[in-house]
């Protein structure tokens, strides 16, 4: 028999002190650090222990005592449930406080190189309906509350569309209203939801791998287009007429979609970056506009999901690029081509690669698309294609753009950029844990001269930085 395990404990009139990472908040309790999601600041409450470590506790709130003068009203009816918005209980002001903080504490605190005075962070144009792009997942078990648990009607109707849960991957919570998105894209997913109950379909089991309906692609462009992608599940006994009959209602009801795709997926998860995704309706692409230039963005591409937000970003590397019109630009990460495009006019050349080969292929479609004819991209492993003998035949970089995904930039690839030796390199990161530790490798031949924090993503704990670095 296993031992008892002693209860853990419920902690009264507690108050919360200051904001922790991935959007939780902290208070100390006996020598521990104790995490809580859905507080702020201030907050008096009652929280009881859900895990204890030997150097931190985890917590939950189950009654507020007295709430902090440091907090806003979430707006949105699926707050505290739904992990995607931790922070819309905290004014927008504080927010940027506390990205601002966490950038500075993490290039300090990992970095440990000589940093400048950091510039404001730059707050985001919109603080709703901000993004260009949602993912919904489908699914025959919806999430319920201890609330809704006891209601019989809601147990036995489970299918429902919306977004995962942490910790309970084969179930869904139901999103009536997200408002992270122009409005047109609620009424697209529950009309799809209603038709599909109505008629029969069935939702994905994803633990079964079996039913039609499994994913929903929103996209939308400030060219007024929209993109919808559905992710369907067809068995033996096939689904493919039904999965026809959902995508005809739903361009009948919705002539502002542009572009209506559809695919069969049969693995496991629901990445298509290696599936066939055949049009329904429209174009398979819609496109994008930043100043004076256009982009292509298809059903697989890569595209940042605040468009107005991505234009200030942008313009910071590259402000921070400081180009003549004379130099040599390598951009690291290019993924479409979105910053080599976007800097190619200033510079004599830009040299763009990436991993995904369909991101290059896209990358020389925007290229053509604008008249830009000084750009050159190379798809493939990052630290197998920059090499000293693919600098050798294209020429030593006067600077150096880089944009890596979240683990920041392999060991190899700061190694060849310091043989490489161009006079600057902007840093553009969404994680500045990362991006600290690379500037630490990267401070024996190069001083961080200018920090610039951009908020990308309201109500989100995440945080973009830009970093130009110069040769000592």
């Amino acid at each position: 028999m296993g031992r008892n395990k002693k209860p853990l404990p419920l902690l009264e009139s507690v108050t919360i002190e200051a904001v922790a990472a991935e959007g939780k908040c902290l208070f100390h309790w006996q020598e521990l650090v104790v995490f809580v999601p859905f507080c702020v600041p201030g907050d008096v409450c009652d929280v009881q222990i859900k895990r204890k470590k030997h150097s931190f506790a985890e917590g939950e709130v189950v009654r507020f005592i007295e709430y902090s003068k440091v907090r806003a009203i979430p707006f949105c009816e699926h707050f505290g449930v739904c992990g995607g918005c931790k922070w819309q209980n905290l004014p927008y002001e504080e927010q940027l406080k506390f990205k601002q903080q966490q950038v500075k504490d993490q290039l300090t605190r990992i970095g440990k190189v000589e940093l400048p005075e950091f510039n404001p962070i730059l707050g985001s144009v919109k603080t709703q309906a901000y993004r260009n792009k949602l993912d919904f997942g489908c699914a025959n078990k919806r999430w319920l509350t201890s609330e809704q648990l006891k209601d019989e009607s809601l147990v036995k109707n489970t299918p429902a569309i919306g977004f995962h849960i942490t910790g309970a991957f084969d179930k869904i919570l139901p999103i009536e209203k997200c408002w992270l998105m122009d409005d047109l894209h609620n009424r697209i997913r529950n009309e799809v939801r209603d038709y599909a109950i109505k008629n029969g379909l069935s939702f994905f089991d994803l633990r079964a791998q079996v039913g039609l309906l499994r994913d929903v692609i929103i996209r939308n462009s400030a060219t007024g287009e929209w993109m919808v992608i559905f992710q369907f599940h067809y068995d033996e006994t096939g689904g493919e007429q039904e999965a026809l009959g959902l995508m005809q209602h739903i361009a009948d009801t919705f002539p502002e979609i542009t572009s209506l795709l559809y695919l069969d997926n049969q693995k496991c998860n629901d990445t298509i970056g290696d599936q066939d995704i055949l049009v329904f309706k429209g174009k398979d692409h819609i496109f994008e506009t930043m100043e004076d230039l256009k982009f292509k963005v298809g059903p697989k591409s890569f595209y940042q999901t605040n468009t107005e937000q991505a234009y200030h970003l942008y313009c910071v590397a590259r402000n921070f690029a400081g180009l003549t019109g004379q130099e040599l630009v390598y951009d690291l990460y290019t993924g479409t081509g979105t910053i080599a495009n976007f800097v190619a006019k200033k510079a004599r050349q830009v040299i763009g690669i990436e991993y995904v080969p369909e991101a290059i292929e896209d990358a020389k479609i925007n290229s053509e698309l604008n008249g830009i004819n000084n750009t050159l991209f190379y798809a493939g492993d990052m630290k197998d294609i920059l090499t000293d003998d693919f600098i050798a035949e294209l020429g030593q970089p006067d600077v150096i753009i880089t944009d890596p995904p979240r683990a920041g930039m392999h060991p190899d690839v700061v190694k060849t950029i310091l043989r490489a030796a161009p006079k600057r390199i902007v840093y553009v990161s969404c994680n500045p844990a990362t991006q600290a530790r690379d500037l630490q490798d990267l401070d024996a031949q190069y001083r961080v001269v200018a920090v610039q924090p951009v908020d990308m993503f309201p109500h989100t704990p995440h945080v973009e930085n830009v970093v130009l670095l110069e040769k000592k």
